[in-house]
This record gives structure tokens, sequence and C-alpha cells, in this order.
């Protein structure tokens, strides 16, 4: 539900799941045929795991972060992981590349013009997300909304961000 203002987007967990299946159908309806798909933790690692299924492909994981300032409203230094985990040797062929969503786009942008430089066995890369907000410097090959009002984006699971292992205790005393 996006507010009046349009300055927050917030996200049921059915909302969530028809827009993972949503670009599930726009990748299937491109006819492209890809041998990986790889994405980016830990935004991607829920819609990559559902698309893994889906389409029955093994799921390769790159972790990045963004360290964000202003209770994560800002966007900070990225960091990339050196190595991917994939199940089956080193990453090669056709690859879809799955976050959850084009922001600024700094980190898609610079993800894959690190995999266009040191993997090679890449024949060809494509991109998946959720949303593409406004102001995205990235265009993804797939996308489910465009935001052009950039709102902040509240996720079903962001609860857990503060949920530590002591509330946890304390909401499941008996």
């Amino acid at each position: 539900m996006l507010t009046e203002d349009g300055k927050h987007l917030y996200v049921s967990y059915d909302e969530y799941h028809n827009l993972i299946e949503k670009l599930a159908l726009k990748v299937y309806q491109s006819g492209w045929e890809f041998d990986t798909i790889l994405c980016l933790a830990r935004g991607g690692l829920r819609p990559g795991d559902i698309l893994s299924r889906i389409f029955n492909k093994p799921l390769a994981i790159m972790s990045t972060s963004s360290y964000r300032a202003e209770a994560g409203t800002v966007q900070g230094h990225l960091d990339i992981a050196r190595f991917i985990t994939t199940p089956k040797g080193e990453i090669a062929g056709r690859v879809l590349l799955v976050d959850d969503l084009a922001d600024s786009g700094h980190t898609l942008n610079a993800v894959i013009k690190m995999l266009k430089t040191s993997y090679a066995p890449i024949t060809e890369l494509r991109s998946a997300v959720i949303w593409t907000k406004g102001v995205s410097t990235f265009t993804p090959d797939y996308s489910v909304e465009f935001l052009p009002t950039n709102p902040w984006i509240h996720q079903p699971f962001e609860g857990y961000d503060n949920m530590h292992p002591d509330k946890l205790l304390e909401k499941w005393k008996v």
C-alpha cells in the first residue's frame, strides 16, 4: 500500500509473494532461457529462492552490503563479496541476476561491471528485480513495478531487523 504522500510503500507477505510470481511470469514470457540464478544477498535472497524453485535452476549467492546511515535511509559505501557461492563449481553460462529492487542503481551497476570483468565463463547476463525506483541509474531487464515517487519500501520481514533473541524469548514465554 502506497501512502498518500507517495513517500512510503508498505508491502504485506501476500503482496510480496505475488510480486515475485509476477516477476517469474515476466521472465518466462520473455522466452529467455538461463542456466543459473545469481541473487544478491540480502534483498535478492527471497526472490532468488522462489525463482530458483519455479524455474528449477540452481541458486548462486553473492553477498553485497551498503552501509546505511540515518536509520537505513541513506546509502553508504558498497561492499561486494569476492566470491560467489554456487552449487556447481564456478558460475557460468546464461545467468539471471536477481535483487529485490533497483534503488539508486549503484549496487546493480557495480555488480554487473564486476561480473563482466571478472567472470568470463558468464556468457549472458540479465537482471530481474521486483521494484525499480524513478531515481535509479540502472534499468533492469525485468521489473514488476516502477516507482516514480521513489518511496521507502517497507518489506514484510523488516520487523526482524529489531527482533533480537531476548525479544523473541519475551514473545514466546509460556
